[in-house]
């Protein structure tokens, strides 16, 4: 099991013919990705070749979705155009877009974020690594080769946060590791990620990586107390950033205590979650509570 992508889902490339698309697409095909084709008008009817595997072009998502049964779609478009490319993979009707590309002008998020809303589509990112399934699928630039299957879920804001715990944790393995992205407006939220692997019953422990900024995480903590019953172990970026700065993501914002990495781990430890100081003391906890875990069960 896993959320959101499995080994079952058809995966479109919008942009795949340029340079990081074509990077990327090389790479998520590596991992086992059934990706079925890519999107650009201007190169409809070619075929791009990956080493053994010949990837058609796709005039549009609706086109690409009616000749492959794609379900998914990666977006490595400029910002310019990434707007467009969200607004037409909803309106064709995918039910997963994957949103890679970062600088998108937040009015332009908050637009194919309401679009993809009332079409059905769920959107992970902008600005984000993708997701995941280890052994299964990866959509995005998750580097596939860094850990292995497992019963541990990931969401996380920070993508080099989601490679660190991943490679900590390599010899546990992970059900499904997701980058939300660190943006002001995001598609799916730490709540989305928790509400899935509560539901996933193969997902053991959930990891939720936070950072600076915003009430995410808080409004996360409200969420676990009330509706997650399986461990969770956490960790805030940004425990050392200088106060009344603006650090890292556009979403790291801090106002007030409000939105510090410490108002952020006193709420979820109030909760019950685990909050490590660093990433690898974070692993550790992880490694602690898997432990106890079982030892509980087979107690």
């Amino acid at each position: 099991m896993a959320i959101f992508l499995t080994k079952e889902s058809k995966v479109l490339v919008q942009g795949m013919t340029g340079g990081e698309g074509m990077k990327h697409t090389r790479r998520m095909l590596a991992a086992g990705t059934d990706v079925v084709g890519g999107v650009n008008p201007r190169k409809a009817g070619q075929a791009v070749d990956f080493d053994d595997r010949a990837v058609p072009v796709f005039g549009s998502v609706r086109e690409g979705m009616a000749a492959t049964g794609a379900d998914v779609s990666v977006v490595f478009v400029p910002p310019a155009f990434a707007k467009a490319a969200v607004v037409e993979a909803a309106e064709a009707g995918i039910g997963l877009a994957v949103v890679i590309t970062e600088g998108i002008p937040v009015h332009d998020s908050v637009a194919f974020h309401a679009h993809a809303a009332k079409r059905g589509t769920r959107v992970v990112g902008p600005n984000c690594p993708g997701l995941i399934t280890p052994g299964q699928s990866n959509a995005g630039i998750i580097p596939a080769d860094i850990t292995k299957p497992g019963r541990v879920g990931l969401v996380s804001k920070s993508g080099t946060l989601t490679y660190q715990l991943m490679y900590e944790l390599r010899d546990i393995g992970f059900s499904t590791c997701v980058g939300i992205g660190g943006d002001p407006v995001v598609g799916t939220t730490h709540i989305d990620c928790l509400a899935a692997f509560q539901d996933d019953p193969d997902t053991e422990l959930i990891v939720l990586i936070g950072e600076i900024g915003g009430d995410a995480e808080e409004r996360a903590a409200a969420y676990i107390r009330d509706h997650v019953t399986k461990p969770v172990v956490g960790y805030i970026a940004g425990f050392t950033a200088p106060e009344g700065k603006t650090m890292g993501h556009a979403g790291a914002i801090v106002s007030g205590s409000s939105g510090t990495a410490q108002a952020k781990k006193k709420a979820l430890e109030a909760v019950g979650v685990r909050v490590g100081g660093t990433p690898t003391e974070t692993a550790r906890l992880v490694l602690t509570q898997l432990e106890t875990e079982r030892d509980v069960t087979h107690s």
